[in-house]
């Protein structure tokens, strides 16, 4: 599988990734010897970028993903994790799930993003997946935390990245507005882009990916299947969209869109997967999953041709914006 380099660090991603909020047990719980097969699909199938964090099943998905790479030759992966919640222990569990976690409580994730927090919470993912270092972190959905994030965080990440500890720092986020700021005010590399660059959506055409353009950084992008809503070939009645039921308009919307891909052979999801690599600042699209057979499926949804006049009918149409840059043939 292709490899790209985040601009400006020694770190080549796989194009697609790995992504370790399923294996967290996200929604639903998933058996231990299912969440190490879906990694080892992956890697079967040439991936060899996965990405988790602590928040992800409280812990959950950093062991289960370390389980799966241990003895894997580790210069061949990279993995990122995030800093900004801390796991502690729970002093009033209940047994019941955390968040839209199905897990027990004996923890609690606790929000820090200070340069003590940040350490702490690296040491602890290590400890928990196992590996000697972490390839690139990640400052986890600061969204009401930028001065800590910005002022603390970032500049305790940044020492690590220049020691030569992680390769490459960032943050990640559901909104595109912070993530700019991030890549013109910090010292950030790359940043997780979650959702807001997709079939659906392009508004990140006005902040974040100029920036990362205007200052030679990357764009991870995920979420490109915005919850699910553009995930099946068509949209079903109990689409999801942000995390919640997705409004009729936006079905109408991604139904109309997948009628358009049918029409030039291919298919909604693998449209919204080869789309975000159109921007030149978008370096690889990192998709959840929860099994093996989903890892193939993604697989092979980008190996298939989306022709390029797919990307002229949408424009005709108004689906997709005129200035939005589209994948060469």
């Amino acid at each position: 599988m292709r490899r790209r380099r985040i601009a400006g660090t020694p770190v080549e991603v796989t194009e697609l990734g790995f992504g370790g909020a399923a294996i967290g047990n996200l929604y639903q719980a998933v058996d231990d010897d299912d969440a190490v097969a879906a990694v080892d699909a992956a890697w079967d199938r040439g991936i060899r970028y996965f990405d988790t964090a602590p928040y992800y099943g409280l812990g959950m998905s950093e062991r289960r993903l370390g389980r799966a790479l241990r003895g894997r030759p580790r210069d061949e992966f990279v993995v990122s994790s995030k800093v900004g919640r801390l796991l502690v222990p729970n002093a009033r569990p209940t047994g019941q799930g955390v968040d839209v976690f199905d897990v027990p409580d004996a923890v609690r994730p606790e929000r820090d993003y200070s340069r003590d927090g940040v350490l702490r919470s690296i040491d602890a993912t290590l400890e928990r997946t196992g590996l000697d270092r972490l390839d690139v972190v990640f400052v986890h959905d600061p969204d009401d935390h930028w001065p800590q994030a910005a002022d603390e965080a970032m500049p305790a990440l940044a020492e690590l990245r220049d020691q030569g500890v992680v390769g490459a720092i960032g943050a990640g986020m559901n909104q595109s507005a912070m993530l700019a700021r991030f890549l013109r005010e910090t010292a950030a590399d790359v940043v997780m882009l979650a959702g807001r660059y997709t079939l659906l959506e392009q508004d990140a055409l006005h902040d974040v990916l100029p920036a990362a353009v205007e200052h030679g950084k990357s764009v991870i992008a995920v979420g490109v299947f915005n919850s699910g809503l553009l995930a099946r070939e068509r949209p079903g009645p109990d689409a999801k969209y942000n995390y919640a039921d997705a409004p009729p308009e936006l079905v109408a919307r991604a139904t109309r869109i997948a009628e358009v891909c049918e029409q030039h052979g291919t298919t909604l999801p693998a449209a919204a997967i080869a789309f975000p690599f159109g921007h030149p600042a978008v370096v690889n699209v990192t998709l959840g999953v929860r099994t093996a057979g989903e890892v193939a499926r993604n697989v092979d949804l980008r190996a298939g041709d989306v022709p390029a006049r797919l990307w002229e009918q949408l424009r005709a149409e108004g689906l997709l914006r005129a200035d939005a840059p589209v994948p060469s043939p």
